[in-house]
């Protein structure tokens, strides 16, 4: 399952991950956000033992959110072992969820 985080415990679950990471960035009024969701529960359960999937509510987490500089949601962070993160925008179906998992993070 996906884990919510907040600022409070952002840098030890996220930036100390012994894993890949995957932070969602969402509202619980986002159309699309709540469209990405399930699959990103799927994906939790389906990936876990290789990456960690987090889940951030921009409204209560405006400070985390700002500092990403996250203007539109979903956001998603996508974190590997090595070398520098990327973002997407947007609902993205489980098709590039999983490129983007086994391509970037894990380098399948």
């Amino acid at each position: 399952m996906a884990q919510r985080i907040n600022k409070d415990n952002f840098e030890e679950k996220v930036l100390k991950s012994p894993l890949p990471v995957l932070v969602d960035f969402y509202a619980d009024w986002c159309g699309p956000c709540k469209k990405v969701s399930p699959i990103l529960e799927e994906l939790a359960a389906q990936y876990k033992d290789d990456i960690v999937i987090y889940k951030i509510n921009v409204d209560n987490e405006k400070e985390l959110a700002s500092a990403f500089g996250i203007q539109s949601i979903p956001t998603l962070l996508f974190i590997p072992k090595t070398g520098k993160p990327q973002i997407a925008q947007g609902a993205l179906s489980k098709e590039q969820f999983v490129e983007q998992i086994d391509n970037f993070l894990l380098k399948k």
